[in-house]
């Protein structure tokens, strides 16, 4: 037997007939594709672009990045754009998800300085977008801080404030007769915790226990001015939504039948999820009651005195904040299992901390699940299902976009492990949607390879591959693009549709193969990987429905 053969006879045996039993979404469904404007644009300096907090951080410290790149050029999108809107096109997708450089339109964080070039560029993308009835998907906030805002203390600085509302008004009252979908901020918890806590995200200021915490105070109340403002001033007249993204790896409980664990598993959702999703979609408003009594307490015990490192709203602040998004964004990638962290403090967390205020050890050792690209990556399906129901179930039935899925592997164009990870992923969502989940669409991630943060470029998301070398940036589908763009097309997932690669495809593979490796494979199988995804893959989802 040829791995495929092994591969269809174990989807026969999970799923019966591969055809009989073919899933679909609903009619309705939103499909879409992402990318950010620090990953993909470069054009760092071009025109009158203002210098970004991930300008500064790679450029000043490059030894922080794993393969010391930077985002200078990139995928080169500021230049490319048209074509990056035809790999929309080919990927049937109806909405394109993505950001807004704050300092390349306002090149120092201020109404003083506006740039036309800046503007403009966005305004022909969004136009190209709607030529071809491409819905954009706008993030007004993903990490490209101006870096002058950032020596004025960034997010923990309440300034922020309003200097944030009046980047969002410039950009809705430029672009919001076209752009239908908002989404405030990105990730808010990497933007605090991974920017301000530990030394990771730019600004990168390894200060653990106390800047994250100001940071979310004022990103929440950043993010409710702007919907309040959008809501009073433009989506009467404009006809769009507007809403934020969280994100989250699954907390899986370590020993399910473990009171201990489950409760760590409750915990790390309300400080992960809760720390931004409470205040906005819960009934009552504010922070999840456990992080402000356990960071109430351990602030105490500490030593800080009364006052909590965890800011309090005041009641005015906790009404006007709840209930400011139209729809609940989420991204996730993986899942974690998680134990108790102990008095003891068994995960060696700095106190005070994020991670000890948690009090949760998160890790993946141990597991048989499929690996990516990512030390942190890890394939677990159900961990996708069990988020959805999650937050159905805390947040009473909010209407759900998944702003990001997908996941990563060190190149080439043979990526029969993502197809399985798609297929996987998104039969949970399916699962999650048949048992009541509100989720209205599925936004891939990413469009194509692109700079992959502190991994540098040594990482790849893309559906499409982007050759770095390549003056132009040249973009060719991955087997990937095809499949992901098949399920767009016809809202199902077909577990038996495993293209090879086409004449373009295969040469530009073999280009990136030593000449003894140049001869192209066939039957669409990929080697070890990719039999281990589908086999593992395939028994997983059938034991967890």
């Amino acid at each position: 037997l040829t791995h495929y053969n092994i591969y269809l006879l174990c989807l026969y045996r999970c799923y019966g007939s591969p055809v009989s039993s073919a899933r679909r979404f609903p009619s309705d469904f939103l499909w879409g594709v992402g990318s950010s404007s620090y990953q993909i644009e470069g054009g760092w300096n071009a025109d009158d672009k203002g210098e970004s907090i991930w300008d500064f951080l790679t450029h000043t410290h490059p030894e922080k990045i794993v393969d010391q790149s930077n985002g200078d050029i990139s995928a080169d999108s500021y230049h490319q754009w048209r074509r990056d809107v035809q790999m929309v096109r080919e990927l049937h997708v109806g909405t394109y998800r993505f950001s807004l450089s704050w300092p390349r339109i306002m090149p120092g964080g201020y109404m003083n300085h506006v740039s036309t070039a800046g503007i403009k560029y966005y305004s022909n993308l969004i136009d190209e977008l709607l030529r071809y009835n491409i819905t954009p998907m706008v993030t007004i906030y993903h990490w490209e801080l101006p870096q002058r805002l950032q020596e004025l203390g960034g997010w923990t600085n309440p300034e922020i404030i309003p200097l944030f509302k009046d980047y969002a008004r410039l950009v809705m009252e430029m672009y919001g007769d076209r752009v239908k979908i908002w989404t405030t901020i990105n990730e808010p918890w990497h933007v605090c915790e991974h920017g301000y806590g530990v030394d990771y995200m730019a600004p990168s200021y390894n200060y653990p226990g106390i800047p994250a915490y100001l940071c979310g105070h004022n990103v929440l109340k950043a993010h409710a001015e702007v919907v309040h403002m959008y809501r009073d001033n433009f989506q009467k007249r404009q006809g769009g939504r507007i809403g934020i993204t969280l994100d989250i790896s699954w907390p899986e409980p370590k020993n399910p039948d473990s009171a201990e664990d489950r409760e760590a598993s409750e915990r790390a959702l309300q400080f992960y999820v809760g720390w931004f999703g409470h205040p906005i979609f819960s009934k009552h408003g504010n922070y999840p009651q456990v992080m402000i009594d356990r960071i109430r307490n351990l602030s105490k015990e500490q030593g800080f005195g009364a006052r909590s490192r965890l800011p309090e709203f005041t009641t005015a602040e906790i009404h006007r904040i709840r209930g400011t998004s139209d729809f609940f964004g989420i991204n996730s990638y993986t899942s974690n299992l998680v134990t108790s962290n102990g008095h003891n403090n068994t995960g060696k967390f700095p106190v005070p901390s994020f991670n000890h205020d948690m009090g949760v050890v998160e890790s993946q050792e141990g597991v048989d699940w499929p690996g990516s690209g990512s030390v942190w990556l890890k394939s677990y399906p159900k961990g996708m299902y069990n988020l959805l129901m999650w937050i159905h179930r805390e947040y009473n039935a909010p209407e759900i976009i998944v702003t990001e899925n997908g996941v990563s592997d060190r190149g080439g164009l043979e990526d029969y492990a993502r197809v399985d990870y798609y297929n996987l992923y998104l039969s949970s969502v399916l699962d999650a949607i048949e048992d009541g989940a509100n989720v209205s669409g599925y936004i891939s991630w990413s469009l194509m390879d692109s700079y992959e943060w502190k991994a540098g470029f040594t990482e790849k998301f893309g559906l499409y591959h982007v050759d770095f070398n390549s003056p132009e940036r040249t973009r060719t589908p991955k087997i990937s693009a095809r499949v992901y763009a098949q399920i767009c097309k016809t809202n199902t997932i077909d577990w038996s549709y495993r293209p090879q690669l086409d004449e373009e495809q295969t040469l530009v593979a073999m280009a990136q193969l030593p000449a003894e490796d140049q001869v192209p494979r066939s039957n669409g199988a990929s080697g070890v990987g990719t039999i281990s995804w589908s086999l593992v893959g395939f028994l997983l989802l059938a034991l967890f429905r």
